[in-house]
């Protein structure tokens, strides 16, 4: 008896024998709509987004100028994952606010894809016996890292979409391995299944599956991926109520999210990314003054902002500011969880604070800030951004001064850079010569 049970451990070990009860069993999954033409109609829309996300979210990596080090680089120790190709323009002014829009919103879109894709294939998790050769094994390694990516990725930036991060890491350096991780395995994937998915999408026309109802609705022929049920139960829904459902959820993310990207008219229909100022009219805040350790009395009358050059260093205070040349520009500010808004700020241009140090052919300029307690408290311009008659030490915006919450009494605004560069509460300007 002993040795029997012992045999039957072992069979099921190896995968022999009968398969474990439940999911395991093929006659478990009974939906009459899954099947290989549905599983390749959400791969084939998946196959566009998700290089597309993936792009974005690299070029968002390249705008932060990663590296001129300091604040910029967020990823220390990433290696050779952490490559750009090029340093990041200030043309055209909306650059970083597409790049990143895109990201977020094609991202939240993609969502109800992926948990439909995952629904159609999810027999294929629990087939048995569980690995039936070499080819079959790295097969369910990518589809394993495929699957873990991709919940990882997503949950990872939904919650820093909503400033949330309950986790003992570093969102930036994770987001950017995982998305590594994910991409390799997608590509593997993607060069397993593609004839598949040609295939099987050649099977049916997409038109007709859009005109059949439920009562016509019947399962694929039989396949030899398991995907279409062995013992199908009656439908209740039909392929094009599926893909209806499943595209539907996708554009009513995107609504409740794409106002903060899209404009502040159709900022108050972001639900599911909520950012609002303190009155009427007003914009995003990420960070408040509060939360930064920054109090009245350190923007008032003892205030100096210190510009250190290459031959000399000029403080002013802000009343010096104020009597210099003003130029107002309408710029927008965009930061990583996906909110934009264009505003005309007003202030010192930055290329001439850098003249009145003395500094010619500047090959960038320290930034630092009164906030405390903050990893970004110094950020880092490139010399095309400080360069850049665009750039602006800002005081006022929208014919007001600076709020507090908002950076007063001045902070940087430069164009196409991402919201984190375009430091608040500044205090000071350290002007790098040609060979820094």
């Amino acid at each position: 008896m002993v040795r029997g049970t012992a045999r039957r451990l072992t069979d099921l070990a190896r995968g022999r024998g009968e398969p474990p009860p439940g999911p395991f069993r093929p006659g478990f999954w009974r939906s009459p709509v899954r099947g290989p033409w549905l599983t390749s109609v959400f791969g084939s829309v998946l196959l566009v987004g998700i290089p597309v996300v993936f792009v974005t979210g690299l070029l968002s990596y390249a705008a932060y100028n990663p590296e001129l080090g300091g604040g910029n680089d967020r990823t220390p120790g990433k290696g050779v994952l952490g490559f750009y190709l090029f340093g990041w323009p200030t043309e055209p002014v909306w650059l970083y606010r597409v790049v990143i829009g895109t990201h977020v919103l094609v991202g939240l879109a993609l969502l109800p894809l992926i948990l439909a894709k995952l629904w159609s294939v999810i027999p294929k998790l629990f087939t048995w016996p569980a690995v039936r050769s070499p080819a079959h094994l790295l097969e369910r390694l990518s589809l394993a890292l495929l699957v873990g990516g991709a919940v990882f990725e997503l949950v990872t930036g939904i919650l820093n979409i909503q400033l949330f991060y309950p986790w003992g890491f570093s969102f930036y350096t994770a987001h950017l391995y995982g998305a590594w991780v994910f991409i390799g395995a997608f590509v593997t994937h993607v060069a397993l299944k593609l004839p598949t998915m040609v295939r099987s999408l050649r099977a049916r026309r997409l038109r007709d599956e859009l005109r059949t109802g439920l009562a016509q609705t019947v399962p694929e022929e039989p396949d030899e991926f398991g995907l279409v049920a062995e013992s199908p139960a009656a439908p209740t829904i039909s392929r094009r109520g599926v893909l209806g459902m499943v595209g539907g959820a996708s554009l009513l993310l995107v609504g409740l999210a794409g106002g903060q990207t899209w404009g502040d008219g159709l900022r108050r229909t972001a639900l599911l990314a909520p950012r609002g100022g303190s009155f009427p009219g007003d914009f995003p805040v990420n960070k408040t003054a509060a939360s930064r350790g920054i109090r009245r009395e350190d923007t008032g009358a003892t205030w100096r902002l210190e510009v250190e050059g290459t031959e000399r260093t000029v403080s002013f205070s802000r009343a010096d500011l104020m009597e210099m040349q003003q130029h107002t520009e309408r710029l927008p500010i965009s930061c990583v969880e996906g909110w934009s808004t264009t505003q005309n700020w007003t202030g010192v241009r930055l290329a001439d604070l850098v003249a009145m140090v003395g500094t010619v052919g500047p090959s960038g300029v320290l930034v630092s800030s009164l906030q405390k307690g903050g990893a970004f408290s110094v950020a880092r311009l490139a010399d095309n951004q400080i360069l850049d008659p665009r750039s602006l030490l800002a005081l006022r915006v929208a014919g007001e001064d600076l709020s507090l919450d908002h950076g007063f009494p001045a902070r940087v605004i430069v164009p196409a850079a991402p919201g984190v560069h375009c430091t608040k509460w500044v205090t000071g300007l350290r002007i790098l010569g040609s060979g820094a």
